[in-house]
């Protein structure tokens, strides 16, 4: 397994300390790989939205170019942004 040298603020690492101690992990290094886990998954996950953002993205201006669209009123704005809100 590589090794690699990691610098932690003070703050970090007294809670790395703290979950080593509170029987969470075996060890720092331990907190840590879960922690980079943790930091894989997110990354994954955010780029999942960002994939459907731009399908959304896309479809909407598809929507735009074929002329399907409602054009609503500056008077008429807040009551269709709340309809848009609740859904």
């Amino acid at each position: 397994m590589p090794t690699r040298n990691v610098n932690l603020t003070d703050d970090q690492d007294a809670f790395v300390e703290r979950m080593v101690k509170a029987g969470k992990y075996q060890n720092a290094s331990e907190a840590v790989r879960d922690a980079v886990r943790g930091l894989q998954q997110r990354w994954n996950e955010d780029e999942l939205k960002l994939a459907v953002l731009r399908q959304q993205i896309a479809a909407g201006v598809d929507a735009l170019d074929r002329g399907d669209f409602t054009e609503i009123g500056d008077a008429d704005l807040d009551a269709a942004l709340d309809t848009f809100a609740s859904n």
